[in-house]
């Protein structure tokens, strides 16, 4: 249909709004609501009626609800006071009040894949993904409809990340050409990224290849190949489909960035700032972490309703107090809960969000009330390596090691190039520590050290570790090591970052670090 109102038309067939015959800029969502409030407008369109239809009937805040009908509005020359378009009607929903006149009626008869009405490329910062069929190669037999089962369980796990727009399967599945073209794919679907695979089952062998492309440019981001039995299939989808949900939320933020880079600073948009603020944040040191705190306030400037930007904040000022970086701890420590709780209030089923909170805890040794959080936070996403790892983290200094170096073996093999890989790593030590296992905690405890990334504080746990088995001659180099980066740390300021519940690993860690004149 295309509809006429004051100056616009809305034509749902090429699914593009304009102005006085210009085409205006609208995120693929905003302008889904717009359809169905212009569609709907001889009634009320209720709350629950757009989230069925605009989320899918996933849970979403009422920030996010009304983040969508400000934007309609804005693009309309609308605003919440005036509402010459869109009017609320309190505390039941909304409708579409200016007059419209309908032009045309197009009747859509099922269209070949690549001959879908023309989308609107979507100019929000908000990354976009169309996850298509993967493709069969050579006869798979009874094993065929993996080709179609693994994208389609993608579709609805990547819909839990709430920073990234998903096409639904609806869609994404008419596009079935072998040799698509990935930019007119980001055209017809208004999408940023696609993930597209190939399924290949040879004798008792499945091999599973996927791609991500940034449809903009064409080029790879990201690619991976999955081998194991056929025999296996359903162990082995299902871990394929947890290491590539994984790589995403790794791989497209990482991308975001990097194409962040090319832009002016103060003409960043916030999900740019975010997404570069992610890359200082993961530094570890006072320089990236000043500069991450600039970039999320950047992102909270442009968009005070952005939840993440406020667990990026909550993450920084979490970050000063933990490795003591400020002399004022309980201000930074404030600061970080604060942050957390006003991205809950905006997004509170957005697992960083839950993981930042679950992590202010830490700073007052409340173990228990972080793992609440933690646990939440890997709730919603099952997959989420870094909620699983701080869970892992948690039970560990609570004395729980098994379970913990259960779930600190999960984040690793699910992100082997996370960040927080050091800290992976720095916790699988504190799991053999809790347990007696002294020499296998020092062999972990020196990967950790040596990994990217890793603080002064890992070295901490080196030099500790390396003492506790008599190596001196390592002890004291790592020592050395922390000394030379931060001189006056002691070993009070270790068991203020790592309060360790169990008396009896906590003094041989306190003799150790004594003897090394912590």
């Amino acid at each position: 249909m295309l509809y006429r109102f004051d100056t616009f038309e809305l034509d749902t067939a090429k699914a593009e709004l304009r102005e006085n015959g210009a085409p205006r800029p609208v995120e693929p969502q905003v302008f889904a609501l717009l359809t169905l409030l212009v569609e709907n407008r001889e009634r009320l369109v209720s709350r629950d009626e757009i989230h069925d239809k605009i989320w899918d009937r996933r849970i979403v805040s009422d920030a996010a609800l009304a983040s969508r009908i400000k934007s309609a509005r804005q693009v309309l020359g609308d605003d919440g006071r005036s509402q010459r378009s869109i009017r609320t009607i309190h505390g039941q929903g909304f409708r579409f009040v200016a007059e419209v006149k309908v032009a045309r009626a197009i009747q859509l008869i099922d269209p070949p894949p690549l001959e879908l009405p023309t989308g609107h490329q979507a100019e929000s910062t908000r990354p976009s993904i169309a996850v298509l069929p993967f493709r069969l190669v050579g006869n798979a037999g009874p094993y065929a409809a993996i080709a179609d089962a693994l994208p389609h369980e993608l579709i609805m796990e990547l819909s839990r990340l709430r920073w990234l727009f998903v096409t639904a399967r609806g869609s994404s599945f008419r596009l079935r050409a072998e040799d698509a073209d990935m930019r007119e794919i980001g055209r017809v679907l208004g999408v940023r990224y696609c993930l597209s695979g190939t399924v290949d089952v040879a004798g008792p062998n499945l091999v599973v290849t996927v791609e991500l492309i940034d449809t903009r440019s064409d080029g790879v981001v990201w690619a991976d190949r999955f081998a194991g039995s056929v025999e296996d299939v359903h162990t082995i989808r299902e871990d394929i489909r947890a290491r590539i949900l994984t790589a995403l939320e790794l791989q497209i933020p990482l991308h975001e960035a990097n194409l962040a880079r090319l832009t002016v600073t103060e003409d960043l948009d916030a999900w740019s700032a975010y997404h570069l603020g992610l890359q200082h944040m993961y530094r570890f040191n006072r320089t990236d972490n000043a500069a991450a705190t600039a970039l999320f306030q950047h992102a909270v400037a442009r968009d005070p309703g952005f939840a993440r930007a406020h667990a990026g904040l909550s993450f920084v000022h979490f970050q000063t107090a933990f490795m003591r970086h400020t002399d004022d701890i309980a201000g930074e420590s404030d600061l970080a809960r604060r942050f957390a709780q006003r991205g809950l209030e905006l997004d509170p089923l957005d697992p960083f969000v839950n993981f930042t909170m679950g992590r202010t805890f830490w700073l007052s040794g409340d173990l228990e009330g972080g793992l609440a959080w933690l646990e939440r936070a890997t709730t919603i996403s099952p997959n989420y390596a870094q909620g699983i790892y701080a869970q892992a983290w948690t039970e560990t200094l609570a004395g729980r090691g098994l379970p913990g170096r259960a779930h600190v073996d999960l984040s690793m093999r699910l992100s082997p190039l996370d960040p927080l890989y050091y800290a992976m790593l720095g916790t699988r030590a504190f799991t053999h520590m809790v347990v007696g296992e002294d020499l296998a905690a020092a062999e972990w405890a020196e990967r950790a050290a040596r990994s990217p990334g890793a603080h002064v504080l890992i070295a901490m746990i080196a030099s500790a570790t390396q003492a506790m088995i008599g190596d001196d001659a390592k002890a004291a180099q790592w020592a050395a090591n922390v000394r030379s980066r931060n001189p006056v740390l002691t070993r009070a300021d270790f068991f203020r970052a790592f309060p360790m519940k169990s008396e009896v690993t906590r003094a041989q860690v306190a003799n150790a670090l004594a003897s090394l004149g912590f």
